[in-house]
């Protein structure tokens, strides 16, 4: 394979970037060199900006916001699934934290993993 190195630091990583991005602008096919090329270079940018550029997981409250804007979805959609106007508004204003049971509805209706549901969240003062 040609001209394939470790990224080590922010230079090799930025090396990296604009070596894969021709690939972007004219996807390798499946089986060539280009294309495991293409799959080697990933997984070495993937394993550097683990290392280097993690990234937290959404809190609970900002996985449901995103889910409400990709789908879509208001506050009264929360409202009809929780069974409050007020314990949705609640939740979204981080008045109250979510319950058992709201992360097994929220997960099983909206496909939010319950993982994302139950982590640790800042709740407002009342």
């Amino acid at each position: 394979m040609k001209n394939i190195r470790a990224i080590r630091t922010e230079a090799d990583y930025d090396w990296a970037l604009a070596e894969i991005e021709q690939y972007f602008l004219k996807e390798p096919e499946p089986g060539t060199a280009a294309a495991e090329r293409f799959d080697v270079l990933a997984a070495l940018i993937e394993a550097y900006e683990a290392k280097h550029c993690p990234i937290e997981p959404a809190d609970p409250i900002d996985a449901i916001r995103y889910k409400m804007e990709v789908a879509g979805l208001k506050q009264s959609d929360l409202a009809d699934l929780l069974g409050s106007a007020s314990r949705a508004s609640e939740i979204l204003n981080r008045k109250r934290p979510l319950t058992t049971e709201m992360v097994f509805k929220i997960s099983r209706q909206w496909r939010i993993p319950a993982d994302s549901l139950v982590r640790p969240y800042h709740l407002e003062a009342s």
